[in-house]
């Protein structure tokens, strides 16, 4: 799928509400370690507007923003799909509309992070950071050292679109104010159903259909229907070359082990880059690797492996390897995949008809009767931040901007250029991903082109909701070409009514204090529970006799000092 429409993530951050950060942010030239408490101002004060700034500013939802031209430098990822920012479509838009000047600070997109943690670290940074895939742990940190500036009163008073997510969204506000009370950065807002439910495994219907199976809804059942894919030929080709089971930690939500483990206890590992291995019951936070419930899993997905029922190569292939797979000719041989999305085995459109014959598998029960699954629904990480470089007046102007940048006029704009381009206003009775009526529609196009200039496709903070996304026209067929994303809406559509309350939330704050720390038991422990979960499963660690010494391990790595620290932080939410 492209950028704009993977992963979607959202974030925000924290820290001093401070009247120091009036006089840390008064001068463009400002020193961004300045100390707390260098201004005698309160920050109600800070927020009002002086006559001058009265007199530059229109009325807070009128435009332009400002009645002459201001600047604002804005360090934001250059994409190599958009031609020129400066000369781009929707940059003028902007600037024509707000009144505005935009003066980019630009970095490819693929070192984002490493210049923007030089920046911070040395002081070179500009006014404003549109897009910054922010951490929470670097909103914290830069809040309290006054480089970002709180947004709560700018928010208050001159943001009525932000305001209204925050009220709206019940995840949105717990999710960006940090321990201390302050918003630091505002993320983009991209809410997509059937990433909240990535954790999917993707089964032969066809298959089962040719076998005359029904649909597994156990952990033993899901077990015979692989055996009957390794033994019964259901592709008929007269040889036993099936792979009842695979998957890959290099897709989303692609670890062959996750979405079984979670019949048994809860596995929240979606990807090589998420996943604590913890769980909330009570309100008490635990480890979930080291319980009889996860041995039992093990053991379980131990028996799949001997018994080849699950591919030897899903440890260690990448999703180059999964597409060669899937696309085998001229006989498919996938059984099952564990992925969020089929595309990554089987392009979903007409010229690859073998997608078709893949539904998703609800979650599975388990024998101790658990059968859930989860919603990474949060906000882990944010994109806008104001720094100490900013004015007083371009304060207001920025967050007025990005206020403008949450209409709904602004997303479309922004992530399709101008109407009549790639898109249209739909007409009477097209239907939205939601089968109501549609309010827009794409526009086809002979060849899709590599680069253009007329958007920002999904570039700094905005809001785009259930509701929005459902608003584009599409065919209500969801295997019908254009359809995926309603195909994909439906098939996770399955996993609701079983959404875990034990998921520990993926937007949550660590104390600054314990970050450094929490980093390092997490990546230690993580990588202790996956190398010697790959050990039980394949059987070069027999789990009868090494489980005991496996399970004492953890004692060296701080499991309880990691615990405390993830309880601590959702103590405060």
């Amino acid at each position: 799928m492209k950028r704009r429409n993977r992963r979607i993530a959202f974030v925000t951050a924290f820290m001093l509400l401070s009247t120091l950060i009036l006089g840390a942010c008064s001068s463009k030239s400002g020193n961004p370690s300045a100390p707390a408490g260098s201004s005698s101002q309160s920050p109600q004060a800070s927020a009002s507007q002086s006559p001058a700034q009265e007199e530059l500013f229109t009325p807070v939802g009128t435009y332009p923003i400002v009645t002459k031209p201001l600047t604002l430098k804005m360090f934001a990822p250059q994409y190599a799909s958009i031609e020129n920012m400066d000369t781009n479509t929707y940059t003028k838009y902007v600037e024509e509309k707000t009144n505005i000047n935009i003066e980019w600070d630009l970095v490819p997109d693929n070192a984002l992070n490493d210049r923007k943690q030089l920046m911070l670290a040395s002081g070179d940074y500009p006014e404003v950071i549109l897009h910054g895939n922010l951490t929470k742990d670097e909103q914290m940190k830069y809040g309290k050292q006054g480089v970002f500036l709180p947004l709560n009163d700018l928010i208050e008073q001159y943001a009525p679109n932000i305001k209204k997510a925050i009220e709206n969204l019940p995840y949105l506000k717990g999710s960006i104010t940090a321990p201390d009370g302050n918003i630091y950065a505002l993320p983009q807002i991209n809410e997509c159903y059937h990433c909240n439910y990535a954790m999917k495994l993707w089964i032969n219907k066809a298959w089962l259909d040719q076998l005359g199976l029904q649909m597994p809804t156990t952990t033993d059942e899901f077990y015979e229907v692989l055996k009957a894919f390794k033994e019964r030929d259901p592709n008929n080709n007269g040889k036993k070359d099936e792979i009842p089971l695979t998957g890959s930690d290099e897709m989303w939500a692609g670890n062959i082990a996750a979405f079984l483990m979670n019949a048994f206890i809860t596995d929240d590992y979606v990807d090589k880059d998420s996943g604590n291995f913890l769980f909330v019951r009570d309100g008490k936070v635990d480890l979930a690797a080291n319980k009889e419930e996860w041995k039992q899993g093990l053991q379980y997905l131990n028996k799949l492996y001997e018994e080849g029922l699950i591919d030897p190569a899903a440890f260690t292939q990448n999703a180059d390897a999964i597409q060669q797979l899937g696309n085998r000719e001229p006989d498919n041989i996938m059984g099952a995949i564990t992925t969020a999305l089929i595309s990554y085995a089987v392009s979903p459109d007409d010229k690859h008809p073998r997608h078709k014959d893949y539904v998703t598998l609800p979650p599975l029960k388990g024998p101790n009767g658990l059968q859930q699954s989860l919603n990474f629904a949060g906000v882990s990480r944010s994109q806008f931040a104001l720094t100490n470089k900013a004015t007083k007046e371009q304060q207001i102007a920025a967050i007025r901007l990005v206020d403008f940048l949450f209409t709904e006029e602004t997303i479309v704009l922004q992530e399709h250029g101008p109407e009549g381009n790639s898109w249209r206003k739909a007409t009477d009775g097209e239907l939205g991903m939601d089968g109501k009526p549609a309010k827009y529609a794409f526009i086809p196009k002979a060849a899709e082109k590599t680069t253009h200039n007329d958007g920002w496709e999904q570039i700094g903070p905005s809001l785009r909701t259930y509701q929005y996304r459902d608003s584009w026209m599409a065919p209500q067929d969801p295997l019908a070409e254009g359809a995926y994303e309603v195909r994909l809406k439906r098939e996770s559509q399955k996993y609701e009514a079983y959404a875990s309350d034990e998921l520990y939330p993926s937007s949550v704050f660590i104390a600054l204090e314990d970050t450094e720390i929490a980093a390092q038991l997490r990546t230690t422990i993580r990588d202790y529970i996956k190398s010697n979960m790959a050990q039980f499963i394949t059987g070069s660690k027999d789990i009868d006799k090494d489980w005991d010494s496996y399970a004492k391990g953890f004692d060296g790595l701080q499991i309880e000092r990691y615990i405390q620290i993830y309880q601590n932080a959702i103590a405060v939410r």
